[in-house]
């Protein structure tokens, strides 16, 4: 047998007007975690769809050889991949949220007895046995829905690992971990490893190949650049290979001088229980200047994202606070009165929260503007798609038309639809949560450079994020948050990631 236990030859693959892979050669080795990275749109996504079986053979060209045996799925047919010994985590959750931890892991395979009736005694005791074995904290017996999106991540791990796969694909399994999360997944990897498992690991965070991968490829454009082993190049060379030029700054920084206050947070605090006894936001306040780039960090459930929530207008429990915007007090808890004081808000979630998959890139970005376009008989259609072809062409977004669905982009591209329909609003004020999560090096640049052009033009930028050097990188100053509360506000110039970090852990900076 072959020392190779996944083999691509000539693997090419067309869309209607475009070409997704082409020629796409490379081999990977039994037992090694190989790494896979490119650009949003490169082809990474249609490759693991390959070998996955959501695209049968004959919809492409070329082989895929797995253990020196041609994959040849019949239909769209995940289950004959399992059957195979190959599971996928993809980036987006694919769980039923109703469902309990346990029944979300043997969905489909529940243990059950002759007369057909699950044993759900046996179906917990074996995800308990499972989640201990690789040490995972996951309460396997709460439904799914109640969880956080670090241990939604965790139970689609779990679910993968439950298959007993030869070959395990992660794509893009850390866009939702914290670090300590990172450490018990990567802790995981190496075990399997040593019980003979190879894992294919799909990330746009390219230090993580350094820590964990033994060989990369690099794919952009739907080839192959170059495969090799990981201690045989450095991050700059693959960037360089991923983007097809050099970049000497991953972080664009302009010098700005902060305006006037246009945003006053004042002791914002929230419950998430009835009784009031749990507090997801205790007391935070903060000024927001117009032309800056605020940073908001802290550790996963921290509640940096439940202060954005807050002041947009979400509906959460027993808000109190006030907020001031351009000096006249905005009544809480309504987003309409959040939009109309030119407050604008990009969610972490963009597929749930952001976007309407099915539809237009063209209807996802003027749906929150139709005001702008309409009279009281009709819209102004033309009016309406110049003004998303400008924004199309601004945000540089890559596909065919405004009339493709957003579910055929590339998630990089998804989230620029996503700042496109508020940018569309003209915001004076415009909160990011995760903008840059899950989406290549060269994207990440490109939103860097618009967050700079926004706050040039003196609009106000708060940015949450879980990567701290691109706190670092891009805003002029950072809030951090722990457990619910403000623990201090840092200019970036005089902050440091093990700074940020005491704060985040919930300790006093030394003097």
């Amino acid at each position: 047998m072959s020392e190779y236990i996944l083999q691509f030859e000539g693997v090419t693959k067309d869309f209607p007007g475009v070409r997704a892979l082409s020629n796409v050669s490379f081999r990977v080795k039994a037992g090694e975690i190989h790494g896979i990275c490119g650009e949003n749109g490169a082809g990474k996504s249609t490759l693991m769809k390959i070998i996955s079986g959501v695209y049968p053979h004959g919809t492409y060209e070329g082989r895929v050889l797995f253990k020196d045996a041609e994959l040849k799925f019949s239909g769209s047919s995940i289950r004959q991949a399992i059957e195979r010994g190959i599971a996928i985590v993809y980036q987006e959750f694919a769980l039923v949220p109703q469902l309990t931890v346990g029944e979300n892991i043997h969905l489909g395979r529940e243990p059950v007895s002759a007369a057909g009736i699950v044993n759900w005694h046996r179906l917990y005791s074996e995800t308990r046995e499972l989640l201990d074995r690789f040490h995972l904290r996951i309460p396997f017996e709460e439904k799914v829905i109640s969880l956080g999106v670090g241990q939604q991540q965790m139970v689609e791990i779990a679910k993968a690992l439950a298959e007993n796969a030869s070959l395990l694909i992660l794509d893009e399994p850390t866009s939702a971990l914290t670090e300590a999360e990172v450490e018990s997944l990567f802790a995981i990897l190496r075990k399997l490893k040593a019980g003979g498992v190879t894992c294919i690991y799909i990330s746009h965070k390219l230090e993580e190949f350094f820590r964990i991968a033994d060989s990369l490829t690099v794919i952009r454009d739907g080839a192959v650049i170059k495969s090799l082993p990981v201690k045989e190049t450095s991050t700059e060379e693959v960037i360089r290979m991923m983007v097809g030029r050099e970049m000497k700054e991953r972080f664009p920084r302009t010098r700005r001088e902060l305006g006037e206050v246009v945003l006053q947070a004042r002791d914002i605090t929230t419950s998430t229980d009835a009784a009031k006894t749990k507090r997801a936001l205790k007391g935070v306040s903060f000024d927001l200047h117009s032309g800056e780039i605020l940073g908001i960090a802290g550790l996963m459930g921290s509640g940096r994202s439940e202060l954005l929530t807050a002041i947009f207008g979400v509906p959460v429990a027993h808000l109190r606070g006030s907020v001031v915007v351009t000096g006249e007090e905005m009544p809480l808890g309504r987003i309409r009165e959040a939009m109309g004081r030119g407050i604008s808000y990009v969610p972490e979630d963009r597929k749930r929260q952001g976007l309407v998959v099915k539809e237009s890139i063209s209807n996802n970005m003027s749906l929150p503007n139709l005001n702008q376009f309409s009279s009281i008989l009709a819209i102004n259609k033309l009016k309406e798609i110049r003004e998303c072809q400008r924004l199309f062409d601004f945000l540089r977004i890559k596909s065919s038309s405004l009339a493709s669905p957003v579910e055929s982009l590339s998630g990089g591209n998804q989230q620029k639809v996503v700042i496109a329909k508020w940018l569309m609003s003209k915001p004076r004020i415009l909160f990011l949560d995760e903008p840059t999560r899950g989406i290549d090096v060269g994207a990440k640049y490109e939103i860097y450079k618009l967050m700079n052009e926004l706050a040039a033009d003196g609009v106000a930028v708060v940015m949450v994020s879980s990567e701290l050097p691109e706190l670092l990188g891009i805003c002029d100053r950072i809030l951090v948050m722990h457990e619910g509360k403000a623990m201090g506000v840092l200019p970036a110039a005089q902050a440091t990631q093990e700074k940020l970090m005491t704060l985040a852990a919930g300790m006093t900076l030394r003097e």
